[in-house]
């Protein structure tokens, strides 16, 4: 009996709040002090290493399962302050980014593809999805008596985000118009020699022709070689690469749902973390507002650095480290509501009692 009660206690406290935070709080210094070490890469042709891209995979990846533990055994517990099916719908968030992240570096790093669409977008579509539907049931199950100055505060943060959604998503043609992006240059027209020929009506002599279809079937050689180098670098198998050719014309819907979605999070991350301000569990939903914030920030700037890069640019850079400090920052935010739930339930039992 004392060694089966050793054993609980151990686990408990393995499982305690305080030593969960602690974790927490450790893999995130963890993280950015390796994304500020190794985020450099080489040289520009070389890029980032393989060695790198893994470990930031992993940073970010154990950060996101081990939120959606923590929110999972919210959901289990039935004294939760906040209700069971808020914590049931972040915890499936955390789960389905964690999956997306998986794919996305199998994807990428395995296959060695940057596709505008893969798999991994499913699960980040269902990810959005859960944890909005989560944050809005906490929303709703506290009524909103806001003052005058925090409406107006939520309305500031509500138009600086759909802004700066608005310059990521900007197609070119409106960022030259608004003069957010350099102008292309234009193509001078000038006469050719052909032309002067033609005109002065001396035909063309036949070497001339069979010079020219050299040079076209040359040209041509040329730019078949670099696709079949392309094709023989990726690993990756003929239905993978018939799978991303398929999903490429839904990118732009995709990636418009994307920053609608994160414009969305936070504004109500913002009406939380107004709403909760001051009571007995503001501490996790600040955790939840500060992860809410965390995950905007490094989605518009992955998606800024991607538009820039055309296509080419490499995950791995020092601000995504955000990606890692928001599922940290969700874990720590469920961690400490369980907590303050299970010790008032317990208050309330020692006072029964008494």
């Amino acid at each position: 009996m004392s060694s089966t009660s050793e054993k609980s206690s151990t686990s408990t406290s393995l499982l305690s709040a305080q030593t969960l935070v602690i974790v927490g709080i450790v893999w995130a210094v963890l993280a950015l002090l390796f994304f500020l070490l190794f985020s450099v890469p080489l040289s520009q042709q070389d890029g980032l290493p393989l060695w790198y891209s893994i470990g930031t995979l992993v940073f970010e990846c154990g950060a996101y399962l081990g939120a959606a533990l923590v929110c999972f055994r919210n959901w289990r517990s039935p004294h939760m302050a906040s209700g069971r099916n808020v914590w049931l719908g972040i915890g499936l968030g955390m789960l389905f980014y964690f999956i997306a992240g998986v794919l996305f570096g199998i994807w990428e790093l395995y296959f060695e593809l940057d596709p505008d669409v893969s798999p991994a977008d499913a699960f980040y579509l269902v990810s959005y999805v859960a944890l909005i539907g989560g944050m809005v049931l906490a929303v709703t199950s506290k009524r909103l008596n806001l003052e005058l100055w925090q409406w107006g505060l939520l309305a500031a943060i509500a138009a600086f985000g759909i802004a700066v959604a608005i310059w990521v998503a900007a197609p070119d043609s409106w960022r030259q118009q608004l003069g957010m992006a350099p102008t292309a240059p234009q193509e001078v027209v000038t006469g050719s020699a052909p032309d002067s020929t033609a005109a002065k009506g001396k035909a063309p002599a036949l070497d001339n022709s069979a010079q020219s279809k050299a040079k076209g079937t040359a040209a041509a050689a040329a730019k078949s070689a670099p696709e079949e180098e392309s094709a023989e670098v990726t690993k990756a198998p003929e239905w993978v690469i018939a799978l991303d050719k398929q999903l490429s014309p839904y990118a732009y819907a995709i990636n418009l749902f994307y920053i609608v979605g994160d414009v969305f999070l936070l504004i109500i991350a913002t009406a939380l973390l107004l709403a909760f301000w001051g009571g007995r569990f503001s501490q996790s939903w600040r955790m939840i507002a500060a992860a809410t914030f965390s995950l905007y920030i490094a989605d518009m700037y992955f998606k800024w650095r991607d538009t820039q890069a055309e296509g080419s640019y490499q995950s791995g850079s020092l601000l995504e480290v955000f990606f890692v400090f928001s599922g940290i920052l969700f874990g720590i935010g469920a961690v400490l509501e369980h907590d303050i739930s299970t010790r008032s339930r317990q208050s309330r039992r020692t006072r029964r009692s008494a």
